[in-house]
């Protein structure tokens, strides 16, 4: 019987999840649930059911995992611990300093009755998974993580709310010298600022005090006041001309020793390169629904992350096919 999945939310990565269901045959999609007027909603398949926010608990019975779409800033840390009580669920939580307090409210949300799956995505993520392996197998060393150029979502969706605010992107942009000497395994102190800047596009609404929204952004505590962080506004028309896409990638590294005397070096490196940063997110969302969904079976229960999971759940073959086609 297929996994029938929720999809709670309905922007860029609710219409990733929802093309993400339809390539994995082992899953079937219930409903995208979204507090805008379900009539408005242009899916990107015509006969995906939209239905109110309000109205999922009547899903209970008719949904095995619902997958959260809102974003880091304000919706999810409600809407995961609300949901947790009376669903399975995945959400991609990614202010990477508040992910304990997140993981505790749900947890206790979730209880003994079901299975939360919180900051799933690639950073948090597949990158954690990576810098778990390569902490593991070089424990004398050093990590880095680096991440764009690209479009961050979680960084842009916290501009659009500030006020005054009518559309915003933000890339993320390594710093070139810092990425090159830990490649050449050179193992530098690196601050946050030291390895990234941040580029944010602002579309502001006519009469906006630019200032304020300027200075806002730029203070704003774990998304831009530990970088250099410029600010430029541009018009509703560039920003559709220019940028439209959502690309992202990034890399993890490590850089570690072995031998007597440390005098082997290694440097073990992670990347990603993507088209589309929404469209590959819930992509990873969809098969850890998948694991969500599998945990349950075996009877777990509380909120997990990508570090408790084991791989074989992620994908929709047993361990017998895993050992075949994989080791």
């Amino acid at each position: 019987m297929a996994i029938r999945i929720g999809v709670y939310g309905y922007g860029n990565l609710g219409r990733g999840v929802e093309c993400a269901v339809r390539q994995n045959p082992d899953m079937k999609l219930v409903a995208v649930f979204t507090r805008r007027n379900p009539a408005s909603v242009r899916t990107v398949f015509s006969d995906t059911p939209v239905v109110a926010a309000e109205q999922v608990l009547e899903y209970k019975d008719r949904v095995d995992v619902m997958i959260l779409c809102g974003g880091s800033a304000t919706d999810l840390p409600v809407q995961t611990p609300a949901l947790a009580a009376d669903f399975h669920v995945v959400d991609s939580f990614d202010t990477h300093a508040s992910i304990p307090a997140h993981f505790a409210a749900v947890d206790k949300a979730a209880g003994n009755s079901h299975v939360a799956v919180i900051s799933v995505g690639w950073d948090p993520g597949l990158f954690s998974l990576n810098r778990a392996y390569a902490q593991a197998v070089l424990p004398q060393g050093e990590e880095y993580t680096f991440w764009g150029k690209g479009v961050s979502q979680g960084h842009s969706d916290a501009i659009r709310r500030i006020d005054g605010v009518v559309d915003a992107r933000q890339y993320t942009i390594p710093v070139p010298e810092a990425l090159a000497a830990v490649r050449r395994g050179e193992t530098p102190t690196l601050t946050a600022r030291e390895k990234h800047t941040r580029l944010c596009y602002v579309v502001a609404k006519e009469g906006a005090d630019k200032a304020r929204i300027e200075k806002e952004i730029v203070t704003m505590p774990h998304y831009f006041d530990q970088y250099d962080t410029t600010v430029e506004f541009i018009s509703a028309e560039e920003m559709a001309r220019d940028h439209s896409g959502i690309p992202h990638g990034g890399c993890v590294l490590r850089s570690g020793c072995t031998g007597e005397e440390g005098e082997n070096r290694h440097v073990i490196e992670y990347s990603l390169k993507l088209d589309s940063n929404p469209e590959f997110t819930a992509s990873v969302l969809v098969c850890y629904a998948r694991a969500a969904y599998r945990l349950a079976q075996k009877g777990a229960s509380g909120c997990h992350t990508v570090l408790d999971v084991p791989v074989g759940y992620l994908l929709p073959v047993e361990g017998d096919v895993l050992r075949r086609s994989l080791l």
